[in-house]
């Protein structure tokens, strides 16, 4: 991965500077911090980075709202740090504008790998919302791709990344929405899933 400029955000200072110390190990660049989420959008988009990290518990704005806030402006994917504790709300960060999200204690294993998730899930978003009417729309449709990706994934052993541009692709190609392909992938999955039905024995 190539260096990245981030903004980080938690409000307990050991943790920020161990995450700093790490991304700096990483060979990447915190280019701003912040103890609440509401100095965590302000520095985002003062600065644009590369990457936002945020807790998902701080004063002011949470991590889950200040990353609606970045979404809607698409300044730049977030990274949610979260507690085994707090899983329950991943999936409302997912819908809010998270794009991958680790579990504290993190090591730099886990750091890595998330990082990558988030920054080609952002990417993915930034083409979903060209086509999408609002920010809602994107959101909806970013859930149905992801949806369809996974039926891909499993169907056919591609990586997310393949998935994704095999629904792209279709896309070009039909001059249909992506959001059209997802629905139409995820209708042939259950089809192609559903049991046969059963003969009644009956002659016409």
């Amino acid at each position: 991965m190539e260096a990245l400029r981030i903004v980080i955000a938690d409000d307990e200072a050991i943790i920020r500077l161990d995450l700093k110390e790490s991304l700096q190990r990483l060979g990447h660049t915190v280019v701003g911090e912040a103890g609440d989420g509401r100095r965590a959008v302000e520095l985002a988009q003062d600065l644009r980075p590369d990457l936002v990290i945020l807790d998902i518990r701080m004063p002011e704005l949470d991590g889950i709202d200040a990353a609606k806030q970045l979404a809607a402006d698409r300044v730049a994917p977030v990274l949610l740090l979260t507690a085994y504790s707090q899983r329950d709300l991943v999936e409302r960060a997912m819908d809010a504008g998270v794009f991958a999200y680790v579990v504290k204690p993190f090591t730099e294993a886990d750091l890595l790998p998330a990082m990558g998730v988030a920054i080609a899930r952002f990417r993915e978003f930034r083409q979903i919302s060209d086509q999408a009417a609002s920010l809602q729309e994107a959101m909806e449709t970013r859930k149905l791709v992801d949806r369809a990706k996974g039926m891909l994934m499993d169907r056919h052993g591609l990586t997310e990344a393949e998935a994704f541009r095999r629904i792209q692709q279709q896309s070009m190609n039909t001059r249909r929405s992506m959001r059209e392909i997802a629905e139409a992938i995820m209708i042939a999955h259950e089809v192609g899933s559903a049991p046969p039905r059963r003969s009644t024995g009956r002659k016409s």
